[in-house]
Order: C-alpha cells, then structure tokens, then sequence
C-alpha cells in the first residue's frame, strides 16, 4: 500500500514537472508565430484565399532565407467566412496557438470587429486589405492597401485626369462601409475634375441579385462609365444583367473588383475593357512581381491578385520592423506590439504593391495607385 501511495506521489509530481517544462518552452519560444485571418470559404473566399497564400509565399521565402533576425516563422490561418464574430472567433483561436503578429483581417468589417481584440491585448495588427477608415483607429494596427477614401479620391482623379469619361454613374452598397465610404470620396473628388454624376444608386446586403432598376438609372442618364465600389461577385451580376439590357459602357473598380475574373459560371468576356483601381499588376516585368506570380501560378494554378501581393508585403513589413527594432520571440506580446509601433514609421519596404512603402502613425501606408484594365482575359497595366 505504501509503495502504491509513493508511486502515485512519484507520478504526480513527474507530471506536473512535465506541463512546468511544456509551459516554461512555451514562455520562450524559439519561433516567431504570425496568423492570418480571412475567408477561406464563401462568397468572399477568393480574398481571403489569395491573403494566406500570399502571406504564404512571403513566410516560406523567408524562412529559407534565415527568418527574421535568425529567427524562423510559424505560420497559422483561420477561415472567418466573412462574419465579424467568426474573425473574432478566428482572432481568440490563433491567441491561444501563441501568435504574435496578426496578418488580417482580410476584410473591413472583420478588421475593425477584430482590432477592438488585438487593441485590448495590444496585439501588433497588419491588415493587408481591410480598406475602411476605421480599421486603423487604433495605434497597434496598420495597413498595407490604400483606405476607402484613398481609393475613391484617386479613382476620380484618374478618370479625370486620364480623360477616360465625363458622365458618370454609380452602384454601391449603402450596407457596407466599404462601398459607401470609397462612393462618398469618389462623389467629393469628382465634382473637383469636372465629372458629372448622371446616377448613384445603392443597394444592399438584402438586395444584391436583381440590378435592373439602377442599370436602367445608368442608362437613362447617359452613362459612358458606371462605376462600381463593390466586391466582385456582385460586380459580376451587374455585368451580366448589364449585356442583357444592352448596355456596354466602361466598367471602373477598386480593389474589391479584384477577382471577378474567377467567379465561379461568369462568362469572362463580359468583363473585357473593366478597369480597376489597384497598387499591383500581374503583369508587370520586374523580377519580384514575376518571380511571386511564378510561385502563386505553381501553387495554385491561378494568377495572383492584388490581396495576395498586399499579404507577401504584409508579411515582408513584419519581417522590416522586427529586424528594425531587434525583436526577440521572447518577448511578450505587447512589448513585440510597442517596439513594431515605433518600428513601422521608419522602414521603407520595397514590395509588390510599392516600391519604398512607408507607413506614418496613423497606420496609413504611402503608395502609388496604378490602373489596370482587362484585356484578353487578363490584367493588363492601364495607360
């Protein structure tokens, strides 16, 4: 009996030295974990796709170049399918796995339900495309894409200056902060180049099969250019239903269009001389751009978007501010999120996006739009 109760004795404390010794690696881990957050399945999932593969690409290029200060990554994504509790849900999941640095999330909405979470626990945030003013209310989180406004300012200005149409109507999705805030911006800057608004037409979450009403409001007003703040599986049924009607002006998006050309039944030449708003181009011939469109085309047998190129920049920001501000995996996750603070308004990353990226306090990146068009099927860079 009494070699029983030692036995026993023995076991317990051999098991507790063994969670001690688990928790004291855990305390000090010799990786850096980066999660990403997006929807993997879904309606949106070809953004949330494109992000943690892009991000992907970014990890396994640096690891096998020695990691960040020496360091390797560990790497982690969560679907959130597009709903804020799910991407909170997501955020708690890879807390618990011990990330360090978030990627995501991949949409607005999402970013901004889950940065009150990362805020609370002064967790560094990146989000590589959540475009809405307020996903970077908060000093712990940046971004890689141009903001809602950014992007409707610029694409009036480029329609103006570039003289690509003087009548203009608009679709958007007055239940979105994203569309809504790009259509705001767009409206204001307009007016400064001379555009004239023939239509604005909104529709929302409840609304989005049946386009005709403010198709036919484009038509009525003379349209040569609708321009379409909206993501592109709705985007795609306002083409269709558009050539049903018989009406074929030019198509201008930002970087929620990115992606039509991979709706699941859309006939694709439909979206042939579509213009978009966007920092990256498949196409274009510098080695970085080629060498990632080699890899993403190897990996996944599809051309890279623009919400790939902003996750592989995202990741590659990390890596800059880490090395900048000497960070060790160590490191609690607030001091890691205090020393990126500081570290961020320094660098200058040269990426797919952008070349000589910089971030101010704000969380806001300086960049240059490009416009793309397609053309035969693909991205093309516009004039």
């Amino acid at each position: 009996m009494k070699k029983k109760l030692v036995s026993a004795v023995m076991t317990v404390v051999m098991t507790a030295a063994v969670l001690a010794g688990c928790g004291s690696k855990s305390a000090s881990s010799d990786t850096f974990k980066i999660g990403v957050i997006g929807p993997f399945t879904g309606g949106a999932a070809a953004y949330g796709n494109a992000v943690q593969w892009g991000a992907k690409i970014a990890v396994d290029e640096i690891n096998a170049n020695g990691g960040i200060g020496g360091v390797q990554i560990a790497f982690q994504a969560e679907d959130d399918e597009l709903d804020n509790q799910k991407s909170v849900n997501a955020y708690n999941s890879l807390k618990d796995w011990g990330m360090q640095f978030l990627v995501g999330s991949t949409t607005s909405a999402c970013s901004i339900a889950v940065s009150e979470e990362s805020h609370n626990d002064n967790m560094f945030q990146i989000t590589p495309s959540g475009s809405a003013a307020d996903c970077v209310n908060y000093d712990n989180v940046f971004r890689v894409c141009f903001s809602d406004p950014a992007q409707g300012a610029a694409s009036a200005e480029y329609i103006g200056s570039h003289g690509v149409a003087s009548k203009i109507g608009i679709i958007y999705d007055s239940s979105d902060v994203y569309s809504s805030g790009i259509t705001d911006t767009f409206v204001a800057e307009a007016a400064n180049q001379g555009l004239e608004i023939v239509s604005q037409e909104a529709f929302t979450a409840d609304s989005k099969t049946d386009f005709s009403v403010q198709i036919q409001k484009a038509m009525d007003g003379g349209a040569e250019l609708v321009f379409l703040p909206i993501y592109y599986s709705e985007a795609a049924l306002i083409l269709q239903q558009a050539n049903t009607m018989g009406f074929s002006p030019i198509f201008f998006g930002c970087d929620g269009m990115d992606g039509i050309l991979g709706v699941e039944n859309f006939d694709t030449s439909l979206a042939e001389g579509l213009m978009l708003l966007t920092p990256f181009s498949a196409d274009a011939k510098d080695d970085l751009t080629q060498n990632f469109v080699k890899k993403f085309q190897e990996e996944h047998d599809i051309v890279p978007n623009q919400f790939a190129a902003d996750a592989y920049d995202a990741v590659y920001a990390i890596k800059a501010a880490a090395e900048k501000a000497d960070i060790k995996p160590d490191m609690s996750v607030s001091d890691i999120s205090e020393a990126m603070k500081g570290a961020m308004v320094e660098i200058s990353v040269d990426g797919l996006t952008s070349s000589g990226m910089k971030w101010d306090a704000s969380g806001e990146p300086t960049k240059e739009p490009k416009a793309v068009v397609i053309s035969g099927g693909v991205y093309t860079l516009a004039d």
